[in-house]
This record gives structure tokens, sequence and C-alpha cells, in this order.
């Protein structure tokens, strides 16, 4: 399989990539952060020996960034079969205290790149006449969170994205699925106190936070042959949290 995947450097998308490497798939790695980037082609060299990674080193909010990493795999390896549109920036701020300039920042990251990807990966997938997508969205994009209004906000454009294009290019055999991660331990959480932990972990059936790897895998199978049926959906990844 041939996959670009943006926000590969760490967390999630660090997780997303070595679930693909692991299986020999072909990937091109987005970020902004070249030795964190590495990194993860590093690790992904040594999940699989016919894995091959290639890295594009730009700002997913410029629509350039996007075209160039649909090209290298193209270039690279003839196609493309699965784009995730993973990259993300959270941002905590009460709406009276909420700047315009971070409002569009959230939309930006959040929401407006990953249209630029699909927009790329599309030409690709729809001569192909295969291809799957998936935006990362998140738990607080289907039940809110107070102090987080832009991201959430953001999160649920992508839902309403994936049906969408779902709808848009289910007759070129294009699938489009969004993956909505509830607490999942990453850099973000560890810095919440005890305190705020427990609060959340109690509220959650399964009692822990979820891993990386937990999201990877679901992930991997919505771009595989298993998940060939499915399209349009969004699948809750959160413990349990919101039902």
């Amino acid at each position: 399989m041939r996959v670009v995947v943006t926000g590969a450097s760490r967390g999630i998308g660090r997780a997303v990539s070595l679930a693909f490497a692991a299986q020999g798939d072909k990937l091109v790695l987005v970020g902004r952060d070249r030795q964190a980037l590495e990194e993860t082609a590093a690790a992904c060299a040594q999940a699989h020996p016919e894995s091959g990674t290639r890295i594009v080193i730009g700002d997913v909010t410029d629509p350039a960034t996007s075209v160039q990493a649909v090209q290298e795999a193209v270039g690279a390896w003839g196609g493309l079969d699965a784009m995730v549109a993973n990259a993300g920036q959270p941002l905590d701020t009460l709406l009276l205290r909420l700047k315009p300039e971070d409002l569009e920042r959230q939309l930006d990251v959040n929401l407006k790149s990953a249209f630029y990807l699909a927009q790329a990966a599309a030409k690709p997938m729809m001569k192909q006449h295969a291809g799957s997508m998936v935006f990362m969205s998140s738990v607080v994009g289907q039940m809110g969170n107070a102090g987080q209004a832009p991201y959430a906000a953001a999160k649920a454009g992508l839902i309403a994205l994936a049906k969408s294009l779902a709808k848009e290019l289910g007759s070129r055999e294009i699938r489009v699925n969004a993956v909505a991660p509830g607490f999942i331990a990453t850099s973000m959480t560890t810095v919440l106190s005890d305190t705020v932990k427990e609060s959340y972990l109690s509220a959650i059936p399964l009692r822990r936070f979820g891993t990386p790897e937990d999201v990877a895998g679901v992930v991997r199978f919505l771009c595989s042959d298993a998940a060939r049926y499915v399209t349009g959906q969004v699948i809750t990844v959160d413990g349990g949290l919101h039902m």
C-alpha cells in the first residue's frame, strides 16, 4: 500500500506510520520537524524490510505541501492508495479570550489542511478508481468540550468533510472515513495533573487512556481491503467515553 501521513513525526501520526510500515507499506511522512520525521522513518525501516519511506518537510496549512507529498508517492511508487490527514493542533481557551488569529490558525491546521490533502490525493485515486481517505477527528468534535470550541468545531468539520466526500467520490471506489480518538496517552496528556487525569479516567468505562497504537490499528483497518465496504463512517476510539 502507498500512503501519505501528515503529522507523522510523533504521537498518533508516528504510530499510524509504524502500523503501515509493519505490513511492508510505502509511506510519505509529512511534518515540520525534520529530525523527528527522520526518527519515524528509521523506526519504519526497522518495522519491515520491504517498507519504504519518503519525507516531506512542510507546513500542512500550505496547499503546496500536500501537492508535494502526493507527487512524492506517485513519483516513487506509481500511485497512491491511502492518505491519513492526521496533522492537528489543540487550543485551550475560553470564547471571550479567543483571538482572531488563534481561530484562523485552528481552522487552518485542523480543518483546511485536510481539504488540501484530500484535493491533492483525489486526483491519482480517481485515475486508479481506488483509494482510501482517513481524517483524524476527535471525540470533542462529537460531544464538544468547554474551553476548546475552535478545536472542537474544526474536528467536527472533518466529520462533515468525510461524509460529504464519501458521497462525492464513492462512484470512483474511493472510501472516506473519520476516526475520532478520545483521551490518548501522548505528550498532550502527560502534562495533566493527577487530579485532572483521575476525573477523566472516571468517565471512561475502560478506565484507561488510549494509546496511539489503539488508534493506529483502526486507521490501518480503514485503509485495508478488510474495510472495502466501509465509507462515510466515524469510528470512535475512546474507551467508551462517548456513547
